[in-house]
């Protein structure tokens, strides 16, 4: 009975130890998402209570009617790419950079891991002292550099405004894929480049066949992290363009904010945040099978 009852401990202690850990990850995470799906079926406005009630599909159908939504959409989908695309290639290059032994390392990597130290408010404020019209020093540096004669007003139209918004939150994001691709790289034994070398393998073909093989399941995490952060980013767009001007940066999650700051209707945010999360999901598992992760690459 005795060894039963020692079986039975080693057996159910890790599940009691992780216990805690799960009963937050329900509490915080599960029941907000039931709830979100919850409410979508329901007609919730916070200012008509007494509307409250079982919709069914209503909300689904007001917004796929909504031409804002998939204008949304689209401007999510061209801002997320651009955005990634860009943050994914400098970071690599900067943590290539970062990986060589060379004077000064250290301050080049504490200036390179700076921006990701800073709020989305704050970078977004800063940014749009720097992008301003006619007091900004952007416009300050090309004019006196004769690359313009005139100053723009950067975000007063919606191709610069995207524009401005992509080169800001790729500023930012370049930290993390670089602090990503650096511990990658790091990783990579010396044995493999020294026999590449003694073959007499150029640079290229040692980054291209032993260094990307050999980072690829970082590079899809990486990218698959990052996408699904930058589908979502609010405040560095509230904070440079609230969304302006005419729409043209209006995401879905900054659409989600302010449809929901102005209609408080809980019912229909919650149906345009379970849209988001579905797409986000699908991308996830088709971005993983496709980019083979888990799976090492071939050298």
């Amino acid at each position: 009975m005795k060894k039963k009852r020692t079986l039975m401990t080693k057996r159910t202690a890790p599940y009691l130890m992780i216990l805690p850990a799960m009963a937050m990850i329900a509490v915080f995470m599960f029941y907000p998402i039931f709830m979100t799906f919850f409410n979508s079926f329901h007609n919730y406005v916070l200012t008509r209570p007494k509307d409250y009630g079982f919709i069914g599909v209503e909300n689904y159908k007001t917004l796929f009617a909504d031409p804002v939504f998939w204008q949304g959409l689209k401007t999510t989908l061209i801002w997320t790419f651009w955005n990634v695309f860009f943050q994914a290639i400098l970071g690599l290059a900067v943590a290539v950079l970062m990986n060589v032994d060379f004077k000064g390392r250290k301050l080049y990597r504490m200036v390179v891991f700076s921006p990701w130290a800073f709020g989305g408010m704050i970078v977004a404020l800063v940014f749009s002292y720097m992008f301003t019209g006619q007091t900004g020093v952007i416009n300050d540096l090309l004019v006196k550099s004769g690359l313009i004669n005139e100053r723009i007003a950067w975000l007063a139209t919606g191709s610069r405004a995207r524009a401005v918004l992509i080169f800001t939150t790729t500023w930012r994001g370049i930290p993390f894929f670089a602090v990503s691709f650096l511990a990658a790289l790091q990783s990579i034994p010396n044995d493999y480049y020294e026999a590449a070398n003694v073959d007499g393998a150029s640079t290229i073909y040692q980054f291209m066949h032993i260094t990307m093989p050999l980072i690829k399941n970082t590079v899809v995490l990486t990218t698959m992290l990052r996408t699904i952060w930058t589908f979502n980013i609010v405040d560095i767009i509230a904070g440079m363009t609230g969304g302006g001007p005419n729409n043209a940066t209006m995401t879905l999650p900054m659409y989600l904010m302010n449809k929901f700051n102005l209609s408080l209707d809980i019912g229909y945010s919650s149906a345009m945040a379970a849209v988001m999360a579905l797409i986000l999901a699908v991308f996830a598992i088709i971005y993983a099978l496709v980019g083979g992760f888990g799976k090492e690459g071939d050298l």
